[in-house]
């Protein structure tokens, strides 16, 4: 039927999109290439689907249909002898050989798109937003947004690192193992975006998308096993991390798809094994000089193993956020402390620390700031000036976006 065949596009474009359009990527060796061929196939399958039935391998025929759009392109090319020479370098004919890994060590094509877009020539922001792009399938708009900056700005970063990687060769490949540590803290950083991005979606209908923290745990398991036995702190603790938080999804909605703040969830249903793993990892990544994924690991690890809301070590959790300052200093470090800080001082000590990241000017158009803020002016009675700050967190017609990365709030949302 036409319903059920639209659907399957919709479901499969949810969630193979990424894999696609790396895989695409490694075969054409080009980003654009791919994701036009990939926008393309998905428009055919609308019209395909429909007449002859959803493929027994939807991502398969999706893939080969771009592909074969590709060669038509290529075939279309006005010089006879350009066309070939840019087919010989598309890699659309025999594949090169990878570096020296088993069989197991890089087994599929997204985490190496995450390798290739992480490659250093590339400035760390853009290796993040490109990633974003490719993997995640978000839209410029929506990266644009994350990174608090103008969506023209975006689109001519995505540009610029698209033309570098064309223009420097830069190899769609993997890179040698002495070349790993060099890419490290961006590959850690966009594997825990894509977890962020299922954890409070900046898109589509779902508050919460399963699929994506899956993938992003997933992912994270195949990086710590590439680099075992002796994994850095970092990628044990963003592991951690990620389970940790992934524990709670059962408990964080309720029946009308609403979240559910974390002292407000029911922790009968968090998921024990999970938690269990991750508080291994986190104890393990803490054991050495911590970074802000461990550190981060161990404040979730805090809150995990309080049986209730009221039993939660507050003051652990900050003396964890002072070292987080440290390590990592940054007005959305500074807003997660304060929420703990009202926890143990008050709202005023914690008004006290939002009214300077306000004067600071650093966060006046991100939500959390002001929900967090009409939160305490509300405890402390204050409710005309609370009623102020919800209207600013909440403006009419406007889902907000999430600056990128930030640690999820402690002690607010779950």
């Amino acid at each position: 039927m036409p319903a059920d065949a639209a659907a399957a596009v919709e479901a499969v474009y949810r969630a193979e999109w990424g894999r696609i359009v790396a895989t695409l990527i490694r075969l054409l060796g080009d980003f654009d290439l791919a994701e036009e061929c990939a926008q393309e196939a998905f428009a055919a399958a609308v019209d395909q689907w429909r007449e002859s039935g959803v493929p027994d391998l939807p991502r398969a025929w999706l893939i080969q249909t771009a592909r074969n759009k590709a060669i038509d392109r290529l075939r279309r090319r006005v010089n006879f002898e350009a066309k070939l020479e840019s087919y010989a370098k598309s890699g659309l004919g025999p594949s090169t050989v990878d570096p020296d890994y088993g069989a197991d060590d890089i087994p599929d094509d997204r985490l190496r798109l995450i390798f290739t877009c992480c490659h250093p020539a590339l400035a760390p922001e853009v290796q993040i937003a490109l990633t974003l792009r490719t993997l995640c399938g978000l839209d410029t708009g929506e990266i644009a947004r994350a990174f608090l900056v103008p969506e023209p700005t975006m689109a001519q970063r995505l540009v610029r690192a698209k033309r570098k990687i064309r223009d420097a060769g830069i190899p769609y490949a993997v890179p040698e193992k002495r070349e790993l540590p060099e890419r490290l803290g961006a590959v850690l950083a966009v594997i825990y975006l894509i977890f962020n991005e299922g954890y409070a979606a900046t898109r589509g209908e779902l508050l919460v998308r399963a699929d994506l923290c899956s993938e992003a745990i997933r992912l994270g398991r195949l990086l710590q096993n590439l680099l075992s036995p002796d994994a850095p702190a970092e990628a044990v603790g963003l592991l951690a991390l990620m389970l940790l938080h992934d524990s709670r999804r059962d408990s964080r909605m309720d029946e009308a798809g609403n979240l559910i703040t974390l002292a407000e969830q029911d922790r009968r249903r968090w998921n024990r094994m999970l938690i269990a793993e991750g508080l291994l990892l986190a104890e393990k990544a803490m054991r050495a000089a911590p970074g802000p994924f461990a550190l981060q690991a161990a404040i979730a690890a805090v809150h995990c193993r309080a049986p209730r809301a009221e039993e939660t070590d507050w003051r652990e959790i900050i003396r964890l956020y002072d070292q987080l300052e440290r390590v990592q200093p940054s007005p959305i470090v500074s807003l997660n402390r304060a929420v703990a800080v009202a926890m143990v001082d008050g709202p005023a000590a914690a008004l006290a620390i939002l009214d300077r990241l306000i004067a600071a000017g650093e966060l006046d158009k991100y939500h959390l700031l002001h929900a967090t803020r009409a939160d305490l002016l509300r405890r402390q009675g204050s409710f005309a000036e609370a009623a102020a700050s919800y209207e600013r967190a909440c403006p009419r017609h406007q889902r907000k976006r999430t600056p990128l990365p930030r640690p999820p709030l402690a002690g607010s949302t779950g």
